[in-house]
Formats: structure tokens, sequence, C-alpha cells
């Protein structure tokens, strides 16, 4: 009997991070990191996993809006489904009624991009292969096929996408044995909660050089002399050397980001990311030429591939950050690493949240073995929370990703924290006493 898609299990999983203000920023000052999580179970027993990542409240509308993508492949062939993965991906989101509530955009294209991570978990799964291997043993013809080139052709055809993805290939053994000894460059976000104060920053900055990180992103943008204070107090301690990143998280208006920049500057600024709306392209265009040679970084929260394409087309981005949980999953990620390719705009993802650096390390590690052949100016984002509620936690030593070597893709959770965390019913919710 051909095995079929059987029936979703999608879960409210909610952590209750607010209470010591990790993942603190300047736009979330409360968050509590969420997962509405998938497993995607087939008729022989089989199962992927993947889900969206919110940050508390709303979560039960991501989970809905799984169980709203269930019917477009209950019933499906698994193997009709992996020997196209391109087309799948096009009868999801080119359905014409899911289509309605976006395009594209939104908690529906998310909940899409979460059924698409775990058709894929399933199929590296299958493969006996972690997903960067699978994706970068893929010929460049096939690659090409997984992605949707509506709306981006009049930048990026399928055959100059072949063509970047031929000029890769030499040199794809060389560097996946090179990624497997020595791994992947992380940077570290953890020390920079902008809740903490400002002696717990300190320390963390301490612990985190001892464990080997070159690169580290502080969060600003409640109060500008505060956010000059921490910097100074930071790059005394760091020296020279470490890289120092700064996160706004879309709290400025254009005038203000440039103002502010160039106020925080002199302590030797590598990047700033978001500094302003993630719709804005011409404000983001215009702070990138402002503060220059401050890169802009964005992509956390930008919707799709079209807009992806406006930010690296009009040079409004100078790092290309991908989700692997906001924009429609693997399919859309790969267009936007290609894109990127185009445009030789380097892509250092957005990993500060649950699961979120176990997935994405693998879509950076197959841009450096097939496409983009290079580790120089990119970075993974690392925040050292939550890892333990996963199957397959990452494993950074010395201020890099090591290579997983596990089947699938990274997004498996643990079936004691699936039950312990479940909102509102979970052990753990009870016991605080939470209300929403």
């Amino acid at each position: 009997m051909t095995d079929r898609f059987d029936h979703f299990e999608v879960n409210d999983v909610r952590f209750p991070t607010s209470r010591t203000l990790d993942g603190s920023d300047a736009m979330n000052t409360a968050p509590d990191y969420s997962a509405a999580y998938l497993v995607a179970h087939t008729t022989g027993g089989e199962a992927g996993h993947g889900f969206v990542f919110t940050i508390g409240r709303g979560n039960e509308v991501a989970a809905t809006a799984i169980r709203a993508v269930e019917p477009l492949v209950v019933g499906l062939g698994v193997d009709d489904v992996l020997s196209d993965m391109g087309g799948f991906w096009k009868r999801l989101t080119h359905d014409s009624q899911l289509r309605w509530l976006g395009p594209e955009k939104g908690v529906m294209h998310m909940a899409i991009g979460a059924v698409v991570n775990a058709i894929w978990d399933l199929y590296a799964r299958r493969q006996r292969q972690p997903l960067w291997k699978l994706l970068a043993d893929l010929t460049p013809g096939q690659v090409v096929e997984l992605v949707d080139f509506r709306h981006l052709s009049d930048v990026l055809s399928p055959e100059e996408a072949q063509e970047i993805l031929t000029r890769a290939a030499p040199g794809k053994q060389e560097r996946e044995r090179r990624l497997l000894a020595d791994g992947y460059p992380a940077y570290n976000t953890s020390a920079g909660w902008l809740g903490y104060s400002d002696e717990k920053v300190l320390d963390l900055v301490g612990a985190a050089l001892s464990q080997g990180f070159s690169h580290l992103k502080l969060k600003v943008g409640a109060d500008i002399e505060r956010d000059a204070g921490r910097l100074k107090l930071v790059r005394d301690l760091v020296g020279p050397d470490i890289k120092l990143s700064i996160d706004a998280n879309q709290v400025w208006d254009v005038g203000e980001a440039i103002t502010d920049i160039a106020r925080l500057s002199p302590f030797g600024l590598y990047w700033v990311e978001e500094p302003t709306s993630p719709d804005d392209i011409m404000g983001h265009a215009r702070i990138a030429r402002a503060i220059a040679p401050v890169r802009v970084a964005t992509g956390e929260h930008v919707a799709n591939r079209v807009v992806f394409k406006q930010m690296l087309a009009s040079n409004a981005v100078g790092v290309c950050q991908i989700d692997a949980c906001r924009v429609g999953g693997v399919n859309e990620n790969v267009a936007i690493l290609l894109l990127a390719a185009k445009f030789g705009v380097p892509v250092c993802p957005h990993a500060g949240g649950v699961g979120l650096c176990e997935i994405v390390q693998h879509l950076s590690m197959f841009d450096y073995v097939a496409l983009s052949g290079s580790t120089e100016g990119r970075w993974i984002e690392f925040v050292d929370h939550l890892h333990e509620h996963f199957v397959d936690p990452v494993q950074v030593v010395n201020g890099r990703y090591l290579a997983p070597t596990r089947p699938g893709a990274g997004t498996e959770m643990r079936p004691e924290s699936v039950s312990d965390f479940a909102f509102p019913t979970g052990r753990a919710w009870q016991e605080l006493s939470y209300t929403v």
C-alpha cells in the first residue's frame, strides 16, 4: 500500500522566558518564546517536524493556521511529494483560498513554512542525512526546481540561478570536509538582551569571550544614552578587535535611526540590525547610504522573497538575515540565498528563538557548501536558550557551530517538553498559574 500523509499533530508550546527577560528588546520587552509545533504523520509510521516561532500571545493563531493547511496535505502520497518539493511548495502557497490571507505573508505563510519544513525534515530522515547534506547533494538543476521564480524573474531567472549554482560546484567536497572539521562561525546575542542589567551583560560578555566568540550583538533602542553607556562598557571590556553589532528591532523612524546610529558608531559597530520597519525598503536604503561603512542588516521580519528581492536590488541591506520560520520554509529560503548570491550580499541568519538555531544552521551550511562557497563575513546567530528541549540540539564549540550529522532538520522537540510546556495546561504553566 502507498504510504500517504495521514494527519497533523499540532501543539501550542510556550516557554516563560519573560520571567528572566531572555529575548527582551526595544519592541518586545517581555517575550515568552513559543512554538506552534507540528508533527506531520504518515500512514507508514514516519513523521516530519516543523514549527512557527512566536513570542507568546497569538501562538494559538499560528497553530490554527497550521491546521488550515492540513487538508491540502493529508492523503497525498509521500513519495509523490518528496519527488517534487518545488511543486508541493506551489500547491500550498498558490492555493486560491489560503492565498487570500496573505498572499505569501503573515501567519498563514509562516504556517505553510512550518509544513514545508516538516516535510523536508521527513525527507532528510528518509535519506538518512542531515538537511544541509541533503540539500548540498542536489544538482544545480534540482535546486532550481525547488524555487518559485514568479515575481523574481525580472532580476533572477532560473537559468541565471543554475549558472550561479554551477559556478559554485567545484570545491564542494573540500568545503564539506572543512565544514565537518571546523564548523561554521557563530555570533553571540545571549549576552546583550535589553532587559538585562549592565552587570549581567558584562558577565555574559566575558563568558562569551571565554567561549571563543569574536562577534557579539547588543540590543538597543529604548534610550540612546543608556545604549551609548552600555556600548562603551562592553567596548572597553572586549577591546578593539572584537566585532560589535547592535539590533534596534524596528523601533526607530528613519531620521531617528540615522541620528542615533551616528551617536553609537564611535564605539565601532559592524552592523545595525532592523533599524526601522521591515517593510520600509526606501527607508532602509536611505539609512544604508547615511551610516556607511556601518552595514544595515535585516530579514527576520521580511515577509517573503519578493521583498528580499527589492531590499537586495536597491542596496538597502549589507547583511541578509534569513529566518527559517518567517517565510515559506526551506524552498523560499533557497530562493533568498540565490538572490543574495546574485547581489553579492553575505547571509547571516536570524536565530533568536525556539529551535531557530537548530534548523537555520542547515541553510547556512548548504549555502557554504553548494552556493556561496564562503564563510567570509558570515555568521549564524547563537542564543543559548531552550536547546535542551530538542532531540538534536545545536553544538557550538569555540564560537563555531558544529555541523549536525543526525538525519533530519533538527526540528524535533522532546515529547516531555511538548507536554510540560503545552499552553495553558502543561505542568510548567500550571505551576506558574500564568494568565494571558
